[in-house]
């Protein structure tokens, strides 16, 4: 079957073009049933939406109104029940705030023998809050009014309703064609006449359209981090405006299938008119874009089983010549021929799970993300990708692996930009990793060497640093004879014997510590020790007088001074 991915656009679906099904005040009064309306105060509030209406029948109305409610009634219910006169202007006045603080829409006055002239601070009220108010000639029945405004509702819902069925079902065919994501945004991005995008959880974009103007300004707004990840925590779902001062509007919609969250739909419109069909539109687009996920992930977890036992063959030395290496390599799209670097990395421990989402995105019902390995493999996959399409990269249970071509000149500075693409600004849920680099080899037979050089940099990088460590195997030192003790008991106890007092995490330890620590580094020299230290000469004298009573004559003693030196590597060591 082709690939609708690598051919030509799908057709063009026969969709409406997006609107508002809802009613606005505005529309209303063009009704028929309204004709001869006459507004008289709240112009500022056309465009406030209706979606019901009920007429006043009695006095106290306001505990029953409901937000965007247009009511309609005559002058009988706002006259005094006991004296038969009109309400007094303060009391008109405070119904009017009262309909403006529960939503409602607009209140439309009959003409007729119950009421004289609304008074003035009723209509300045009216003006103050934005609220419509209007009069209606005497021969329209409410009723006839009510049937419309209904009938108008329904049917602007139902054509809603109609364009999202019809989009899912265009959408629902170009990935039953071998369409994929791009062909989604492209096909959404035409009916909204917007920028869309479609995003991981953590804002890694996999696929965006349209015109070239709203996709410019969608890039402007603060949204990106450096890397180019959208930061999603600073979304939720459903229509809100660009954030800060610039202009637009965005609707967003999750991505889930299965109960587990893929990711965002997002769409742009520089001009704004994104509306509630735009949203449900969107919401419909999102199921089938995790149904694209899903087959694409699918496909991902067979291909990634097959390259995945090969190159674990191969990284373990057991995968035949190196001319059957680069071959059956080349057969699965990946080029090893080539001076490379083994990177290896692999996910901390204790990063935070409750970080699977970003702040302020919420989906109701909950969802899980998918699993942190899972994601770390699919950011390396990616920033790689964009790189060098035909480096392997692969993702095993603990660890993912990279051969990334570098010259031996550039490797450091390649290898650091692909970390930091990876990481981004640890928004959107990212979880730490500690990165381990071997030395660049040239042969496919030093894969095995290079894959064990990226292993130890790891263990030893995170021991010394922490998590998020990024350790180059030439760069290791000493350390990395200490990382082939597996005993860490040895270890401390060897640091314990050589140290003494000064292997305890005590202030004062730490103190002499770091003296002794510039002593070895200044070869003994006391006087350039003590103006590194900023300390007096007789001060440092002390300290060397001090430090010799706890650990003996290290100034003067060779070997003494390579095992503290030893041991105070092992102490900066951390995970032991």
């Amino acid at each position: 079957m082709d690939d609708v991915a690598n051919g030509e656009r799908p057709q063009a679906r026969d969709l409406p073009a997006p609107a508002g099904y809802v009613l606005t005040v505005r529309e209303l009064l063009t009704l028929p049933s309204l004709a001869g309306s006459k507004l008289i105060a709240g112009a500022g509030g056309l465009e406030q939406i209706v979606r019901r209406v009920n007429v006043i029948e009695v006095p106290d109305i306001l505990p029953w109104v409901k937000p965007n409610e247009l009511l309609v009634t005559t002058g009988f219910p706002l006259r005094d029940a006991e004296s038969g006169q009109p309400f007094d202007a303060p009391a008109l006045v405070e119904l009017i705030e009262g309909l403006a603080h529960r939503g409602a829409a607009a209140l439309g006055v009959k003409e007729g023998r119950y009421l004289d002239d609304l008074p003035a601070a009723m209509l300045d009220a009216s003006d103050r809050l934005d609220f419509p108010l209007f009069l209606i000639p005497q021969e329209i029945g409410f009723d006839e009014v009510m049937s419309e405004v209904f009938m108008h509702l329904i049917d602007r819902q139902a054509w809603a309703l109609d364009v999202a069925d019809r989009m899912h079902r265009a959408l629902t065919t170009i990935v039953l064609e071998g369409g994929d994501l791009p062909q989604i945004v492209d096909e959404v991005a035409a009916l909204f006449e917007a920028a869309v995008l479609i995003c991981l959880p953590d804002g890694r974009v996999q696929a965006s359209a349209g015109g070239t103007a709203d996709l410019q300004a969608l890039d402007a707004l603060e949204l990106f981090d450096p890397s180019g990840r959208l930061r999603t925590e600073r979304l939720h779902h459903g229509l809100q405006p660009a954030p800060g001062k610039q202009p637009g509007q965005i609707a967003v919609a999750p991505v889930i299938a299965g109960g587990t969250d893929h990711g965002l739909i997002v769409a742009f419109a520089s001009g704004g008119g994104l509306g509630p069909v735009t949203m449900q539109a969107l919401e419909r687009a999102a199921t089938v874009v995790a149904l694209a996920v899903t087959k694409q992930l699918a496909v991902s977890a067979v291909e990634s089983k097959f390259r995945g036992d090969f190159l674990r063959d191969v990284l373990n030395g057991t995968a035949g010549p190196p001319d059957q290496i680069v071959e059956y390599c080349a057969q699965l799209d990946w080029d090893v021929n080539r001076s490379m670097v083994v990177i290896v990395a692999q996910l901390d421990s204790d990063a935070e799970p409750g970080a699977e989402l970003g702040a302020g995105y919420t989906v109701n019902p909950p969802v899980v993300g998918r699993m942190p390995q899972e994601r770390l493999t699919t950011g390396w996959q990616q920033v790689v990708r964009r790189r060098d399409r035909f480096a392997p990269v692969v993702g095993f249970s603990h660890e993912v692996v990279t051969l990334m071509p570098v010259g031996h000149r550039e490797a450091k500075d390649v290898v650091e930009d692909l970390i930091a693409a990876v990481t981004g600004d640890r928004g959107g849920g990212r979880h730490s990793f500690c990165t381990g680099v071997s030395r660049v080899i040239d042969s496919v037979a030093d894969i095995p060497q290079a894959y064990d050089e990226a292993r130890k940099a790891v263990v030893v990088g995170r021991r010394l640093r922490g998590n998020g460590a990024i350790a180059h195997f030439d760069s290791l030192g000493v350390h990395r004879l200490l990382s082939l003790v597996s005993d860490s008991a040895e270890l401390h106890a060897f640091a314990s014997e050589v140290l003494g007092s000064l292997a305890g995490d005590d202030d004062e330890a730490l103190d002499l510590r770091q003296t002794l620590q510039a002593l070895l580094d200044t070869n003994c020299n006391v006087a350039e020790t003590a103006r590194v230290l900023h300390f007096h000469y007789n001060t440092l004298r002390y300290r060397i007088g001090k430090l010799e009573g706890i650990v003996g004559p290290f100034t003067t003693d060779p070997i003494l001074r390579l095992d503290v030196a030893l041991a105070l590597r092992v102490v900066e060591m951390k995970g032991l």
